[in-house]
């Protein structure tokens, strides 16, 4: 017979419940603060539906009235230095972490609405509505909410989409040797995402001071967790990845402090990460002022036994229960805000001369003026003032023939050495003496401890280091070990790292730097071998590089590493084994953005390349020899924002035709908008349409033969320059 032995969790699982010996032990100012937060977050809430249900709020309205319990419960023991992030449902978060920024500690009595906190609701409300005057000046809404003077990060409308960023604030924390905490909400809907899974393993291994709080408040959406998982009790996901839980009753606000506080008292020393699961309810449907039954996926008695436990009800009852204030004192605290939120929107809004009686609209001069629509989508590189550029024609440096890999690997050391804050990070760049290439060589010898091996978990790690650079105390450095993994970290990479400038008002720096490999012709096939240029120019916010010799990528790189937007460093494994011309010893000089080379030059087309193919592209030049003559524009800059125009047009007035030559599939071509604004800007001085050279429809395939067939390489390239020629 098979012997069966029952295994427990390393990690502990249990359930907080208070009796009323605990209530009567709870400090009096603690029930008070918790009671006049909730009943500033359940007043708030209240007048942003009404504004919504007349039309004023442009976008969702996702209410947190109900949940305010798991929210004030957990904020209150929380520092300013300490972090939250959210999902689209976090105004009761928001304002919770807001309101414990401003208040000033030691109060007594109910809290009053300070000038302060005024503010606080002043300028929410005001970005809810989309204003000018908002956090993010308008521009985040119900589902973008972020002051980071408070250590609110950002609240996420990507379900469990913030999740992987608070990994990366508490790395930051932990690494600056303070004992602050990062505080993740999501709720049932994200628990089963891939990316959350991932964070928890990957907060687990590194022991992060993460506390993953799940707002359970049983539908996503629609779905009943019942109906979504097979242990709908959340907080057991924990118990796979070593991570102690807790499981509390959300209804009940001074149960969740309890058990934030034990959570806390784990992670400030060093123990790594912690779950809480709060089960609350939402009294209204996903989005707008009406209930889930409206809807028909709720029925009213399952709602109205819910709102018999409502979180604000209960605390009253206690704190009248204990004599601790008069129902006329909580009544004139509820009227208080009550009166602040009236006088607040009056502040925007005026009757609607052309509407109904009683109509109101937004002042006009209360909206963002239509010209910032794109300001800050980048930034505008002033924390580039002062840089050394060097070009290899005037570099006074001593240069020498330099294998490409070996000024990968040096000059990221460098800029370890001169910058404690950049880290790398990414799978295997801590092992294989220097990862798959050796690119992380010198940094992994010099400086172990901030190369950083993760697990298999782009979407985990790429979000981790935008929480680091969220947090702006660390410059993070990411591998991808293959281009086409950005599919993998797709969300985390133009969701979230892309879009942070400018979604949350135009200001912050995002110093990310993401490496990745581009490896077609290298046998590793269809979801190994792509050119990502083409899909990452469609991201705004990323500026992209893409160097071609050893001495490019040494100012290339450090120019990267110096800006405070994210920049996509591309490499090609081609060039890897190269040898080019490259610096012996001084690896600090940059190169400016926006800036391309001219690798040769000529008065009969104008060649457009960028990586190993402006190798190519010389190769083909010198085999049709005088039959035509070129200039060759190296990129060296493929963002939009980044792109050399002046270079680009001073060459087509010369010669008046284009061949832009990439490698890659023509799906996902880079130069298939290239050409079409070439066409736009330059259309009078083209004496021919934009010709170009790519790869074919198909991605490569491991078949030697058939991968050759779906690249571009010199061939391609020459016999283009012999028809063009031939013309």
């Amino acid at each position: 017979m098979p012997k069966h032995v029952s295994l427990q969790p390393a990690a502990p699982w249990v359930e907080v419940t208070l009796d009323q010996r605990d209530r009567d032990a709870a400090e009096p100012q603690l029930l008070l603060d918790l009671l006049g937060r909730m009943q500033w977050v359940r007043t708030f809430e209240e007048y942003v539906l009404e504004l919504a249900g007349q039309g004023l709020v442009h976008g969702p309205a996702h209410s947190s009235i109900g949940q305010e319990g798991g929210a004030l419960g957990s904020i209150l023991p929380l520092r300013s230095d300490d972090m939250i992030n959210g999902s689209h449902r976090g105004h009761h978060q928001f304002l919770a972490k807001a309101f414990g920024h401003v208040l000033p500690a030691g109060g007594t009595g109910l809290p009053r609405v300070t000038g302060e906190v005024r503010e606080v609701l002043r300028r929410t409300l005001a970005e809810i509505c989309g204003l000018a005057d908002g956090f993010c000046r308008g521009r985040g809404g119900s589902m973008h909410l972020q002051w980071r003077e408070a250590g609110a990060m950002g609240t996420n409308a990507i379900v469990g989409g913030g999740v992987p960023q608070a990994a990366g604030f508490g790395w930051a924390m932990r690494n600056a040797g303070t004992d602050a905490v990062s505080v993740t909400y999501f709720g049932d809907g994200a628990v089963n995402i891939g990316s959350v899974l991932e964070t928890f393993n990957l907060a687990a291994a590194w022991k992060l001071p993460v506390c993953f709080f799940i707002e359970n408040n049983l539908y996503a959406v629609s779905t009943h967790v019942d109906a979504a998982t097979a242990e709908p009790r959340l907080s057991g996901r924990g118990l796979g990845f070593n991570i102690p839980s807790w499981r509390v009753d959300g209804m009940d606000p001074l149960a969740v402090h309890v058990a934030m506080t034990e959570a806390l008292e784990h992670m400030r020393a060093g123990n790594g990460p912690t779950i809480i699961e709060a089960e609350v309810y939402r009294y209204f449907h996903q989005n707008g002022p009406f209930p889930g039954s409206a809807f028909g996926y709720r029925d009213k008695a399952e709602e109205a036994a819910w709102r018999e436990r409502d979180p604000i009800a209960q605390l009253r009852a206690e704190v009248l229960r204990r004599e601790l204030v008069t129902q006329d004192e909580l009544d004139a605290q509820a009227d208080e805000v009550g009166s602040v939120m009236r006088e607040l929107g009056e502040q925007f809004l005026e009757a609607d001369p052309e509407g109904k009686p009683g109509q109101r609209r937004i002042i006009a001069s209360a909206w963002p003026d239509p010209g910032f629509v794109d300001v800050g989508i980048r930034g505008d590189l002033s924390e580039l003032a002062g840089s050394r550029y060097e070009e290899e024609e005037s570099f006074s440096g001593e240069l020498a023939e330099r294998r490409f890999i070996d000024v990968v690997s040096e000059v990221m050391a460098r800029r370890m050495e001169t910058d404690p804050s950049v880290v790398v990070l990414g799978e295997d760049v801590d092992g294989l003496k220097g990862g798959t290439n050796g690119a992380t060589r010198a940094a992994l010898s010099a400086y172990p401890d901030r190369v950083l091996g993760t697990p298999i978990s782009e979407n985990a790690f790429a979000g981790l280091a935008g929480g680091m650079a969220l947090d702006g105390r660390v410059r993070p450095v990411v591998e991808f070990m293959y281009a086409d993994f950005m599919w993998v970290a797709a969300d985390q990479l133009f969701n979230q790292v892309a879009k942070a400038r400018h979604m949350f008002g135009g200001e912050a720096a995002v110093p990310f730097v993401l490496r990745s490999k581009l490896a077609a012709g290298t046998g590793y096939g269809s979801q190994h071998s792509m050119d990502p240029a083409g899909v990452l120019a469609t991201a705004p916010g990323l500026r992209i590089v893409a160097p071609s010799n050893p001495f490019d990528y040494v100012g290339l790189m450090n120019t990267a590493l110096a800006c405070d937007d994210p920049v996509v460093v591309l490499e090609h494994v081609d060039l890897y084994a190269s040898s080019g011309t490259g610096p012996v010893d001084d690896l600090d000089y940059r190169l400016p953005v926006g800036k391309a080379a001219l690798r040769r030059t000529g008065d009969d087309l104008t060649i457009i390349s960028y990586l190993s193919m402006v190798g190519h592209c010389l190769e083909a030049l010198d085999e049709v020899g005088d039959r035509i003559s070129a200039d060759l524009i190296d990129l060296r800059w493929l963002d939009r924002a980044s792109l050399d125009w002046d270079t680009i047009e001073a060459s087509v007035r010369k010669t008046n035709q284009v061949l832009i030559v990439e490698q890659g599939a023509a799906g996902t071509s880079y130069g298939g908008w290239l050409a079409d604004e070439i066409q736009r800007r330059l259309f009078d001085w083209l004496d021919a349409p934009v010709r170009r050279v790519h790869g074919s429809e198909a991605s490569p395939s491991i078949s030697k033969v058939l991968e050759r067939a779906a690249i571009a390489r010199t061939e391609e390239v020459t016999a283009a320059l012999n028809d063009i020629a031939a013309e």
